[in-house]
C-alpha cells in the first residue's frame, strides 16, 4: 500500500523501483516506542517480499521487548551520497512475530520464503543459520513513504 504523497509524487517510487530498492540495501532503521513515549531507533537487516518487510531481531533486545508492549514501528531505508542521489522509504504500521522466539529453525511454512531470502542476501547460503538468539518480526505496512531525488529536475 503506497500512501499518496501530495508534495512528493514526482519523486516517488513506483513499485518495480521499490521493490527494486528494497532487495538491494542491506540496513533499515528502526524506530519503537520506549515505555516512556520516546523514539528508539536501531539499525537491523531486513528482507522485503514485495507485501511485508521482514525483520530478524534479538529477541533479548529494547527493540523487541518495546514491540511487545506496543507493536507500532516504523522503518526507514536510504541511500544517496550527495542531495541529487538521495532516495529511500518508509514504512510504518505494526509489527508481528512469526514462528518460535527465539528462532531455532522449527518449521513454519510462513517463513521459508523470507528465510530463503534474508539467507541469500546477507550469507550467501541456500538455508538460514539459526542462532537461537533473533526472532521475526513481520512489518505489513499501513503507510509507504518513497524519495527518490535522482527524479528531481537538475538545474
Amino acid at each position: 500500500m503506497t500512501v499518496t504523497q501530495r508534495r512528493g509524487r514526482r519523486i516517488m517510487m513506483s513499485q518495480d523501483e521499490l521493490d527494486a530498492f528494497l532487495a538491494e540495501q542491506r540496513t533499515c532503521r528502526v524506530a519503537t516506542v520506549s515505555a516512556d513515549g520516546r523514539p528508539h531507533i536501531s539499525p537491523l537487516w531486513f528482507c522485503w517480499d514485495g507485501t511485508a518487510l521482514w525483520l530478524y531481531s534479538l529477541t533479548r533486545s529494547r527493540r523487541w521487548a518495546e514491540l511487545r508492549r506496543d507493536p507500532r514501528i516504523a522503518a526507514v531505508v536510504d541511500d544517496g551520497h550527495d542531495y541529487g542521489e538521495l532516495r529511500g522509504v518508509e514504512l510504518s504500521g505494526e509489527a508481528v512475530p512469526v514462528g518460535e522466539e527465539p528462532r531455532t529453525g522449527v518449521s513454519c511454512p510462513e517463513l521459508d520464503t523470507p528465510e530463503r531470502m534474508f539467507a541469500a542476501k546477507y550469507f550467501g547460503l541456500d538455508a538460514m543459520p539459526h542462532d537461537g538468539r533473533h526472532a521475526w518480526l513481520r512489518l505489513v505496512p499501513e503507510a509507504i513513504r518513497s524519495w527518490d531525488f535522482r527524479k528531481m529536475p537538475q538545474g
